[in-house]
């Protein structure tokens, strides 16, 4: 009998899917034909299936609102960057990079912080300023200086409800320590950091989806670096939410912000109503996004 449902498991092959009716999970294996048409299931699909045996088998993925490679996840409606203030220190073009490539594909990003107390008051008022700086530019914020400090975890659930939410971010963030903070009874592995890289090992090596306050929540292996190969020239200034609220007021459509006289957004910048952090970090994968399209 075929159901409908979505997958919260892959694992070896077999798929664990969520029935929409039963509000069981069934395991369940793809069609034969699917690896000859290079079709390749993810957590978080819709699908429809057949369980009428012991194990179920997946007939169609339908279709998809948006899907990410790294991690390997679909229809996914918002991402937590857990980004870590020490080991392994800040990085505002790790950070920018990761927000980009979220809203190029459609994902609304969340920025948590985490590891501020690891940092002296003078160090953390410094970082406090940037967050603020990513405040007005539009993003949703955590800080989480008092470490799991309980009102911001509270917060960040509440952001869960009705939602397909992503875990994501740098090696050795603390995204697992934070999901088991949020839910005990998950116990996901959590590493030390390398000293002499100031990298995380990668403990997550499976992509599941939980049920949490009310949604779905992913815990996914984190990275190191993220390319940009997908994201055009044309594209990439529209992923600055600070830059799309005065570009309409540039002198000329598809303002590139950079060279182009009376440029709305150049001008905000300069009032510092822009961080120069950012626009910095956007010249620099504009520079790298033109060098992959030579290349390529």
């Amino acid at each position: 009998m075929e159901k409908t449902g979505r997958i919260i498991k892959s694992i070896s092959g077999f798929y664990d899917v969520f029935d929409d009716e039963s509000k069981e999970i069934i395991r369940t294996r793809a069609r034969g034909n699917f690896r000859k048409r290079k079709i390749k299931p993810l957590v978080g699909d819709k699908v429809t299936f057949d369980a009428t045996g012991d194990l179920g088998y997946i007939l169609e993925i339908l279709p998809r609102e948006n899907s990410l490679v790294r991690p390997p996840i679909a229809n996914i409606d918002q991402a937590i960057v857990v980004t870590s203030a020490a080991e392994p220190n800040f990085s505002s073009n790790l950070l920018d990079k990761i927000l980009i490539n979220i809203e190029h594909n459609g994902i609304e990003p969340v920025i948590y912080l985490t590891k501020s107390d690891l940092l002296n008051d003078e160090k953390y008022q410094t970082l406090k300023e940037t967050l603020e700086g990513y405040h007005r530019a539009g993003y949703l914020v955590f800080d989480d200086r008092d470490s799991y400090n309980d009102q911001q975890v509270g917060k960040l659930e509440a952001t869960f409800a009705g939602k397909v939410t992503v875990f994501t971010g740098q090696s050795g963030a603390g995204k697992s320590t934070l999901l088991n903070h949020i839910d005990t009874e998950l116990g996901l592995a959590t590493a030390a950091i390398s000293q002499t890289l100031n990298r995380g090992k990668h403990t997550t090596r499976q992509v599941s989806l939980f049920d949490i306050a009310d949604g779905l929540v992913a815990d996914t292996p984190g990275f190191s670096s993220i390319d940009l190969m997908n994201v055009t020239p044309e594209e990439l200034p529209t992923l600055f939410p600070e830059f799309l609220e005065y570009s309409s007021e540039c002198q000329f459509r598809g303002c590139r912000h950079v060279n182009e006289p009376n440029c709305k957004v150049k001008e905000e910048l300069a009032e510092g109503n822009i961080m120069q952090s950012r626009y910095d970090n956007y010249l620099y994968f504009l520079n790298e996004i033109n060098s992959y399209k030579k290349r390529y």
